[in-house]
């Protein structure tokens, strides 16, 4: 199973941008798809943005859309969550995840990068 591990949060003013990064690493493993989540305090995790590896086709949640862009470097087994036009209800942990076969999201999650948004 990969290991995923998220950086690249911070604290910002509302308007503003910042770019998350997810590192897999481990043994040999499959992707399908790579995506980003999120938390914010006292809800549920949501799904922010995915990326399929092998072709790049994307898909964003409509509160992210035009905002936001996930991006892949398929030879450092990275992914990007570039985040532009920051609000502050954008504050939550953000994780990153795998789906190795198009079957759904693995279980395991890794430490998340925390996001604050001042307004």
């Amino acid at each position: 199973q990969a290991q995923l591990v998220e950086s690249g949060g911070g604290l910002v003013q509302a308007g503003g941008s910042l770019r998350l990064s997810c590192t897999a690493s481990g043994r040999t493993f499959s992707r399908y798809r790579m995506g980003w989540f999120r938390q914010a305090p006292g809800k549920e995790r949501e799904f922010v943005a995915a990326i399929r590896w092998s072709g790049g086709s994307t898909w964003y949640a409509d509160s992210v859309k035009d905002r936001f862009t996930i991006s892949r470097d398929y030879h450092k087994n990275t992914v990007y969550l570039q985040m532009n036009s920051l609000k502050p209800e954008d504050t939550a942990v953000y994780y990153c995840n795998t789906d190795p076969n198009g079957a759904g999201w693995a279980d395991s999650w890794g430490q998340g990068t925390q996001v604050t948004v001042s307004s």
